[in-house]
């Protein structure tokens, strides 16, 4: 009999204790759930017993990743029907357990195991972050991080990206596109650092370029850019030999906490400080307050979290650590500004953009389906599909308030002196 779907369904029910709000297709063809709903497509009973092995975000994320898990039709309407089932429910609102319940649950697990079918589970797919071991953000550790999530092919990164090449938060207003949006937001850090012609800029985290090609080309700057990627490293020359601007912009392979060539002008972080770490985030404050000189400008453009009531029930999401970002932490932006002011800066100007990155991440996963076959071919099927999740997923936190981002300005101000801003110095914004 094809019965799994319904199966499932009342398993999941019994277990959780409300009703699914999605609709199931099992592997057997079978389907249970509400009409209409976006459809969970349970592709093989590989993904039960992955559930079973890792319960949870790190047992769903293997079971998507190797494709033995999907979502049929709006993937957006689904992940917000699942954030309110698992990932934000209350537990206040969860039904009392008694004896019969026990039971029941109990019951209901033996039941999963016998559907799951032959133990043990398949090993994680490829694309997992292997076992880590040692302290966190050491210069060796932070460089394999990296390397796993930005060199999987520039390729790739252009099919999402598109030309702008630029993997940050856009710029948005209205009837614009991702490319001008994009140029929007470089042109905005370089208004809040106030670059002039020969002003020297330090680029932490530099990626493919973008912004030393606009800060060089449209106001004068002579660039340094640092990355801890080779493929971005490369890119990035072949970009600034392209446009003519190799006599003001250097790239380098280089840890940013072994730059030692200042003073500058003025730096930009941009989507780079949430590698940092919390532990060390202090000391990336500090190296940035060293390199400047007095009056320059720091720009650090970072993803925020929500602060919670308990700052050491934090954890890290197991699906962006697993896959995505290893090592990456996000702290509230009041502790950032606080680490920032600790270090001895003066925190001028705060912007949060949050809503801008949602728009942004829709639109990389608009690239990225349209042209699927071609992202399968450059990376895996795994990969593409965890960038499609995570993406996605992402849009939905930053719309939800989960997440945020921000853009904090801060300047070395001289002892007793002036900061250098203008009165009206948020004249940047237009």
């Amino acid at each position: 009999m094809a019965d799994a779907a319904p199966r499932l369904t009342r398993l999941a029910e019994d277990l959780l204790g409300v009703p699914l709000p999605l609709r199931v297709r099992a592997w057997d063809g079978s389907e249970a759930g509400p009409p209409g709903a976006p459809v969970l497509v349970v592709r093989h009973r590989r993904a039960l017993r992955r559930l079973l092995w890792k319960p949870g975000e790190l047992g769903l994320a293997r079971a998507w990743v190797a494709g033995e898990l999907d979502v049929e039709g709006d993937l957006y309407a689904a992940l917000e029907l699942l954030a309110g089932f698992l990932w934000e429910r209350d537990p206040d609102t969860a039904p009392a357990v008694h004896p019969l319940r026990d039971r029941r649950l109990r019951d209901a697990a033996r039941e999963l195991v016998r559907l799951a079918g032959p133990w043990p589970p398949p090993a994680p797919p490829a694309e997992e972050v292997r076992r880590r071991s040692g302290p966190l953000h050491t210069r060796t550790r932070d460089r394999a991080a990296i390397s796993h999530h930005y060199d999987v092919g520039n390729d790739f990164y252009r099919l999402v990206l598109g030309p702008s090449m630029v993997y940050s938060c856009a710029y948005w207003d209205e009837d614009t596109t991702l490319e001008e949006a994009q140029t929007a937001k470089l042109d905005l850090v370089c208004r809040k650092l106030g670059l002039r012609e020969g002003d020297r800029l330090l680029d932490v985290g530099c990626g493919w370029g973008s912004m030393a090609i606009h800060a060089a080309r449209a106001y004068g700057a002579r660039v340094v850019g640092v990355t801890l990627s080779g493929e971005q490293a490369a890119y990035a020359r072949k970009r600034i030999a392209d446009a003519g601007l190799t006599d003001r912009i250097e790239i380098r392979v280089q840890d940013y906490r072994d730059v030692r060539d200042g003073p500058y002008d003025a730096v930009s972080s941009i989507g780079m400080a949430e590698h940092v770490g919390a532990a060390r985030y202090r000391e990336y404050a500090d190296d940035l307050y060293a390199l400047l000189k007095p009056g320059g400008r720091l720009l650090n453009h970072q993803i925020a979290r929500r602060p919670l009531r308990d700052e050491g029930a934090y954890e890290v999401d197991e699906f962006i650590d697993a896959y995505v970002f290893p090592d990456g932490e996000l702290a509230p932006v009041g502790r950032t500004a606080g680490l920032l002011e600790e270090a001895g800066f003066e925190v001028r100007d705060v912007e949060a953009i949050r809503e801008h990155y949602a728009l942004t991440l829709r639109r990389w996963v608009v690239n990225l389906e349209a042209r699927w076959a071609e992202a399968v071919r450059l990376v895996t099927p795994g990969r593409a599909r965890i960038w499609r999740l995570y993406m996605a997923a992402s849009a939905l936190s930053f719309e939800r308030n989960r997440i945020g981002v921000n853009q904090i300005l801060a300047v070395r101000t001289p002892e007793g002196g002036p900061s250098g801003l203008s009165l009206r110095s948020r004249a940047w914004t237009g």
